[in-house]
């Protein structure tokens, strides 16, 4: 990766941020069409610049960004899939010390298409018909259990902090709470999560640091890129991204009151209009572009049970 020699980290903040809007799909034809990545980049002499990509399966996206973190190491990427599962999975049963580690065994040991597959015996992944099976969530993760099919960062981001114990199955602002056991039905994370599982390793093979897993090392002399989970919510707010007419609402009002949103091109507009996967991308990066300047001081974990079941990036 290219260095600057006359090196000054107060003047090199992070130079691009990537949002990318994920699929677990296994056809590479679907990924294509539904895996949708929003790309800011600084530019001193003309001001930023925004750029909507796809085409591409998971692991050309994977390529495609250390092609991009060649060029520009000072490079934040946010991935909308769970990092890992809740702490008595990884560690208890499969014996990781750490969320790596159990990507590791997940992908070389075959357990992630196992998982997946119909005829799956471990009844704990739920949401697609399976042999013998309803699809629905399982008694183990129902009732005074619900909290464990979620991460801490699961219940932090999606769940009120003062929804008594007993009540957490509500759902809040409009939104429930997903598990990453969930595998199919209606957003459903568990499929794109265990699919993203061997993107995260080649690209923390390449050099990339993978938050909370890692500290940023965006400033530094040599710098690495960094990667954060996101929760695609969190930086939309409530609305309809399914609908059209509500997503041309939401960026004309952006437009109006951010210059970031009234700076975008048309193309960009027209890609993010036209589908909800863009949509989320775009949202997404401007976002992470808007709060850039937190992400080279992320801190250590406050527990470390977040090194096992990693932690969503908010706004």
């Amino acid at each position: 990766m290219t260095r600057n020699n006359q090196f000054n980290p107060q003047s090199h903040p992070v130079q691009r941020v990537v949002g990318v809007d994920w699929s677990g799909r296994v056809d590479a034809a679907g990924q294509r069409r539904h895996i949708w990545a929003g790309v800011w980049t600084a530019d001193a002499s003309k001001g930023p610049t925004v750029k909507m990509q796809a085409g591409r399966t998971r692991t050309e996206v994977a390529d495609w960004l250390i092609e991009l973190a060649q060029e520009t190491p000072r490079m934040v990427v946010g991935f909308d899939f769970c990092f890992s599962f809740p702490a008595w999975f990884v560690r208890d049963e499969h014996g990781a010390a750490s969320a790596p580690e159990f990507w590791r065994h997940a992908v070389h040991q075959g357990w992630v298409e196992r998982w997946l597959a119909r005829d799956c015996p471990d009844s704990r992944f739920w949401g697609r018909a399976r042999a013998g099976g309803s699809g629905k969530r399982p008694a183990e993760f129902s009732g005074e259990n619900l909290h464990r099919m979620l991460r801490a960062t699961d219940i932090d981001c999606k769940l009120a902090a003062r929804i008594p114990e007993e009540k957490r199955q509500a759902r809040v602002r409009g939104i429930a709470p997903k598990s990453v056991f969930q595998v199919g039905g209606a957003g459903s994370v568990g499929t794109a999560s265990l699919r993203g599982f061997e993107v995260l390793l080649h690209l923390r093979k390449a050099g990339f640091r993978i938050w909370p897993f890692d500290l940023p090392a965006l400033s530094a002399r040599e710098p690495c890129p960094l990667v954060v989970e996101i929760y695609s919510r969190l930086n939309t707010g409530a609305v309809r991204k399914s609908n059209s007419l509500a997503r041309r609402s939401y960026l004309q009002a952006l437009r109006k009151t951010s210059a970031g949103y009234a700076r975008l091109s048309p193309a960009v507009l027209q890609a993010a209009l036209a589908g909800e996967d863009a949509f989320d991308a775009l949202v997404t990066t401007m976002v992470m572009a808007e709060r850039r300047s937190e992400f080279p001081h992320l801190p250590q974990p406050r527990d470390p049970m977040h090194k096992i079941e990693g932690w969503t990036w908010a706004p």
